[in-house]
Parts: C-alpha cells; structure tokens; sequence
C-alpha cells in the first residue's frame, strides 16, 4: 500500500531551475507513485506550514523538490513545539538546489529518477537532528530545527555575500565567495562551550556544528560526521591566511583537513557559543541559509526525524 504522500516545491530553487524542470520531476514521480499531492512554494517559510498541516491531516510521506534551504522548512514542518508530530512520517529527497549537500550524506542521487528509486526501494531511517536557538538581524531570539550543519564565523558572511549576488541578478559561486569574503574578514573571539565544558577562548574563523558531513557545494568540512550517532561533529578553524587556505583547500574537498594545527574535531550533544565582543557581529549559516547571528546555542535532538535515504 502506498503511503499517503505529498510533494512540496521550490520552484525557485537553483535559481529557477526547479521550475523549469518541473514537467520532466513530474512524469518521474508519476512513475514511482499512482497518487500524490503537490504544493508549489510561494514564500520563505511556507513549506515548514504546508509539511505541518499535511502531517497533521495523516501524509506518511513528504517529499521535498529544492536545495538545502527547502528541506529546512520542511524539516521544521515536522515538528511543533519541539515534539515530532508524527514520529513514522518520512521526508524524500529529489536533490534540485545550487547546493544539495544534506542528500550527499545520505547518498541520494542527483538525477530525479534515481532520487526517487531510493525514496520508493529505501527503507526509512531515524536521523538526528539539531535545534538551534539564535537571535534574527532585528535581535528577537528565535530557534529552528536543522539537518545538516549550522556554521558561524565566515560561512554567514559568504552566504550574505551569496545572497547579495543573486539579488543583483549575479552568479554567486560558494568557493569564489569564500576567497572574495576571506580578503577582509577578521576572526572573532569567541567563549565556546561544548557539554558544559569551557574551551579557551581564542580567536576562530569559523567553526562548524556538523549533523551532515558536507557543506558549501562539496566540502566534507566534517568527513566523520554521522546521522545517527547521537553527538554533533564541532570543527573549529583558528585563523589561517589566504595563502594557507590556497594551499589547503583541496583538502576540504577531500575531507583530509582535520589533520592541520590549526583545526581542532570536538565531539557533543550540546554547544554555547559567545561573542567576546559585543559591538561586533557573528553571523550564523544555517543548512545554506543566513538566518542570524550569535550568540546562540546548538543541541542535538537524537533520532527525531526519519529520511529516505541510506547510511552508512
């Protein structure tokens, strides 16, 4: 028996693309489901309301069409007041987004077709999943859900500067972002706390709370990184020059990085983090979007939400 299943949109995600190849996503999912529903995303935010309201109304089975930000939402929409609505409810991935790096992990192909034969042959698996709480530009705390990874330091900057581009109608390339944003950008003091223990503080250039071991359009940032193990993978980065990263950033793509004195693996459940300085702002990238700024605190909520898809 097929479950009861609804597919939510982004038409814009990829710049546009999803819409585009909506017909061909379209006569895919036709072939893998007799009977489904499907919702076009209009607003940010929209999908976590329509996977609510869905799971409330009984659909086992959400699948999500855009990159990462789109599955944000729609995690969120599995949950209401911190409590998974309906804990059997599964989320399927057709990977149609700039960067797509949460389905890496959990090796879904990016061709719609293929996508879909892991959504109908895969059986569900429990994940974990973060809670973040932060505050908004406007300084009103606020707190999400999040699958893959939260990062703070220069990863908000290079996605503000992502945004940016798009809005001005440019191409806004991760890596290219990365090293044009690098050129200006000072470390931040930071008090990091992981399980309650205090780390010295130090100056860091960014530090990851990794769910999902890639981010940023194919950096395994957190290679060791698992779904379910019940801890965060905590990569911090002390400030190294552009030469030095020039010099290492093949290795982030290769997941070989740990390895540098200057980055430090952490494992935990839970994490504080502080600006030492006030007056200066540290943004935060939440699974790709730029949501907000420290301080903030990271906790992982243990096999609340399932996916179709495959660990390992």
């Amino acid at each position: 028996m097929c479950p009861k299943t609804l597919v939510i949109v982004n038409p814009e995600s990829d710049r546009g693309r999803t819409k585009k190849r909506w017909t061909h996503i379209n006569e895919a999912l036709r072939a893998f489901f007799k009977e489904f529903d499907y919702e076009f995303t209009e607003k940010p935010f929209q999908a976590a309301e329509i996977a609510r309201d869905a799971i409330k109304n009984g659909t086992e089975l959400v699948i999500g069409i855009g990159g990462d930000g789109t599955l944000h939402e729609i995690a969120n929409g599995f949950f209401e007041n911190r409590v998974p609505i309906n804990i059997d409810a599964a989320l399927g991935i057709i990977p149609s987004g700039s960067g797509s790096d949460f389905s890496r992990s959990l090796h879904i192909p990016s061709d719609p077709h293929k996508a879909l034969q892991v959504i109908a042959q895969s059986r569900s698996n429990l994940i974990d999943i973060g809670l973040a709480r932060f505050y908004d530009h406007s300084g009103t705390e606020q707190e999400r859900f999040f699958l893959n990874i939260t990062d703070f330091g220069i990863g908000g900057e290079v996605v503000n500067r992502m945004n940016r581009r798009r809005a001005q109608g440019k191409p806004a390339s991760y890596l290219k972002s990365l090293i044009a944003t690098f050129i200006r950008y000072k470390n931040k003091q930071l008090k990091i706390s992981i399980d309650g223990t205090e780390l010295p503080e130090k100056e860091f250039m960014i530090g990851a709370i990794a769910n999902g071991r890639i981010f940023g359009k194919g950096m395994k940032i957190a290679p060791e990184a698992s779904l379910n193990d019940g801890l965060f993978d905590i990569v911090l980065i002390k400030g190294i020059s552009l030469w030095e990263f020039g010099r290492n950033v093949r290795r982030i793509y290769t997941g070989s990085h740990l390895s540098h004195p200057k980055i430090t693996l952490f494992r935990g459940k839970s994490i504080e983090v502080q600006p030492l300085d006030a007056d200066k702002e540290v943004l935060i990238e939440m699974d790709g979007e730029q949501l907000g700024r420290l301080p903030a605190t990271f906790d992982l909520c243990p096999l609340s939400i399932a996916v179709k898809g495959v660990l390992c």
